[in-house]
């Protein structure tokens, strides 16, 4: 068991829009002998984009999975690959895969650099604590800077990046790189391979003394991290071998102390070949991570170890509507092993189950398999009540893993079924949306009686009309693009809240005051506190009065938007011996929100996104114009290569349409790139346009 997992690897490929993840995906599968062609995301054959929306425009949108075998010094090792999208608005597909992944590739662009998704996915690969070693892409390109990409991984992403390699030549006459640690140079050969050929041969005498100083950069970093190789280092350095330097990197990778940087051009087929190497080299297997920690029926901590002869437990990171099986539920098995057809306990529903298939996913084809051992991952077929994040273990041996948190949408327009009798099929089809896609939410707007939906940005929400039409066919009408703000209170104060009614028999009674203002910093949801004295109010409705602040906190008093964030203080209160129950004091915590909120200045939330513009220099002033009338506040300009680069928090709600504004004002040379950052007040007069476009009336608050 513990040498199949030794030769196990679960890993993601990550990276910023277009900075060539998918291509570099295709050839690892075409090097690996999982395809006998490579697909082109340009050309939309790439395998890993099986979508027609993603083949149309050559973006990924979804992750895919696929597994893949290669071959190290005779030793077969079995690689699980999920290529995950760049685009801000597709980042809960990074968010879910690196929560159940054990290592990553990050790709960088060697002309763009550390680019702003670059930095989102790399956060969230810390959040998690996922290894991961770096590539940087696109050495043929014009502008092409290998050492300024590594010198913005330290600077950007506060990491300690480790040069392995170095590129012969660069842009056009980019033909290979120079392995430092086997001080040898890797050539490929521009023929009809496909990449598939390369020479390793002696370092070009050019570049030896740039190799010699890297390589003994490389061995002091390294040597610095194991304390027995220091002491060979300064006894005898030219004793220590190659395998020793790789043991102790791969041991600084696993704890997330150094990085190591690759270098290559993926649609050129140039140098992807190491990077595979490095994947086995560097990056963890299952048994090399600390074990994962779950809670059992008593609350107690438990820890999961990757063995296939403990209780089955795994968790479901990914669901996808299949037009043939139905709902196919993608899971990371942590401990234990499953059976094709056996039963499972789904433990936040509490419900048995039986998974009739388990698949190996390869993009969107299936290969049945008969079970699934800890470590690895797969689909499953034959669920009826499941979501994203839900543990699936063993019915006798119930553990809860910890869920998978998701960002919450911040667009949301209006729709409705062009076609009368498409109305109800629309409801199901955005229910099967949402269970696919946890960012995407649907409800019904109280006041205006509109559908409306909401998502992570104006592509995201395109797709998923886009999708409704090809997969349910369903054509709808949209509305404008709109904000998902917030509400807060900005001062605190004290409010009592008697509620009595009496209609004959056993009446309602509630008494209730309480202190309600913002909550403390970093705390989100609400923030209960129970200060009563002396039993005023029965230990039993305490419950009942938070749940009442928790439920009312769904609904502002401005405009109906949710509340992030509040502290609610109970002090005192009273109760009534017959007409006092739970119901009543829920009740009066409601009321009493409402009341309270009024008094406490509230005021609207807008969503602020971290926006990067990238123009040759020329348009700069007039693009610094447009952005100042957008009520956008520049944080930082920089110089990347020939072009100048915007670093720019703006509100939301006027950045709709913006890449037109840009293609106008630019000539079509300018790009942006664009993801949430905070919520923040707006100006005053800001507030009250917003709440006279929806309420249709002027409101003195």
């Amino acid at each position: 068991m513990s040498d199949r997992l030794l030769h196990t690897r679960n890993i993601g490929i990550m990276a910023h829009i277009d900075a060539g993840k998918t291509t570099t995906t295709e050839r690892m599968l075409y090097y690996t002998g999982t395809n006998y062609r490579i697909g082109e995301v340009h050309e939309g054959t790439a395998t890993m984009d099986w979508m027609p929306q993603e083949q149309e425009r050559g973006i990924t949108i979804t992750s895919a999975a696929t597994t893949v075998f290669w071959n190290v010094n005779d030793q077969k090792y079995k690689i699980n690959i999920i290529d995950t999208p760049g685009h801000v608005d597709f980042t809960v597909e990074v968010e879910r895969s690196l929560r159940i992944l054990d290592g990553g590739v990050v790709v960088f662009c060697s002309v763009g650099g550390v680019e702003p998704q670059s930095e989102t996915v790399w956060r969230q690969a810390d959040k998690y604590g996922v290894p991961r070693i770096c590539f940087v892409n696109k050495m043929d390109r014009m502008g092409a800077d290998f050492f300024h990409v590594v010198n913005e991984i330290k600077e950007k992403l506060n990491a300690r990046p480790l040069i392995v390699q170095i590129p012969i030549g660069e842009e056009a006459s980019f033909k290979g790189v120079v392995d430092l640690l086997e001080n040898k140079a890797l050539v490929w050969i521009d023929d009809d391979s496909q990449g598939e050929n390369f020479e390793e041969c002696e370092v070009p005498e050019s570049l030896l003394q740039m190799v010699k100083e890297y390589r003994t950069k490389l061995i002091e970093t390294v040597v610095e991290e194991d304390e027995n190789l220091m002491n060979k280092y300064f006894s005898d350095a030219e004793s220590i071998t190659v395998e020793e330097l790789k043991a102790v990197i791969r041991k600084a990778t696993i704890n997330l102390k150094l990085v190591p940087v690759l270098c290559g051009s993926s649609l050129r087929n140039k140098a992807v070949q190491p990077v595979l190497d490095a994947v086995v080299d560097y990056l963890p297997c299952p048994l090399d991570l600390p074990p994962v920690y779950g809670t059992d029926t008593s609350d107690n901590k438990v820890q999961v170890k990757p063995d296939e002869d403990a209780p089955f437990s795994a968790l479901s990171f990914k669901i996808q509507i299949d037009p043939y099986v139905g709902k196919l539920v993608f899971f990371r098995v942590y401990s234990g092993k499953f059976v094709a057809g056996s039963q499972f306990l789904n433990v936040n529903t509490g419900k048995k189950e039986r998974m009739s298939k388990i698949l190996q996913m390869h993009a969107n084809k299936q290969n049945p398999l008969t079970e699934i051992l800890a470590g690895d991952i797969a689909a499953g077929v034959g669920f009826k009540d499941i979501r994203t994040g839900d543990t699936l273990c063993d019915v006798a041996h119930p553990i809860l893993l910890e869920n998978i948190v998701f960002p919450e949408p911040v667009v949301k327009i209006a729709i409705e079924a062009k076609k009368q009798e498409d109305v109800d099929k629309l409801t199901q089809a955005l229910e099967k949306t949402s269970e696919e896609d946890p960012t995407f939410t649907y409800g019904v707007d109280s006041e205006t009686g509109q559908l409306v939906v909401s998502g992570m940005g104006e592509l995201h929400l395109d797709i998923v009309l886009d999708r409704l039409m090809r997969n349910y066919n369903i054509a709808c009408s949209k509305g404008r693009p709109q904000v998902a703000y917030k509400e807060a209170v900005s001062e605190t104060i004290k409010h009592r809240e008697l509620y009595k009614k009496q209609t004959g028999g056993r009446g309602k009674f509630a008494d209730i005051e309480f202190e309600l203002g913002p909550a403390d910093d970093g705390v989100n949801g609400l923030q209960f506190i129970d200060d009563t004295k002396g039993g005023v109010i029965p230990a039993a409705f305490i419950p009942a009065i938070e749940k009442g602040f928790k439920s009312a906190m769904q609904n502002g008093v401005l405009l109906g938007y949710p509340l992030n964030s509040l502290k609610v203080r109970l002090i005192d209160g009273s109760i009534h011996e017959v007409d006092s129950d739970a119901l009543s004091f829920e009740i009066a915590a409601g009321i009493g929100f409402r009341n309270a909120c009024r008094k406490a200045k509230p005021v609207l939330l807008e969503p602020i996104m971290k926006v990067e513009v990238v123009s040759p220099a020329d348009y700069i002033g007039d693009i610094t114009g447009d952005l100042n009338q957008r009520r956008a506040q520049i944080t930082k300009m920089e110089t990347r290569g020939h072009l100048q680069v915007l670093h720019v928090n703006a509100p939301l709600s006027e950045m709709f349409g913006y890449i037109s504004a840009l293609r106008n004002i630019s000539s079509g040379r300018g790009t942006f790139s664009m993801e949430f950052s905070h919520y923040a007040v707006p100006p005053r007069t800001i507030t009250e346009d917003v709440i006279y476009k929806i309420k249709g009336y002027k409101v003195d608050f």
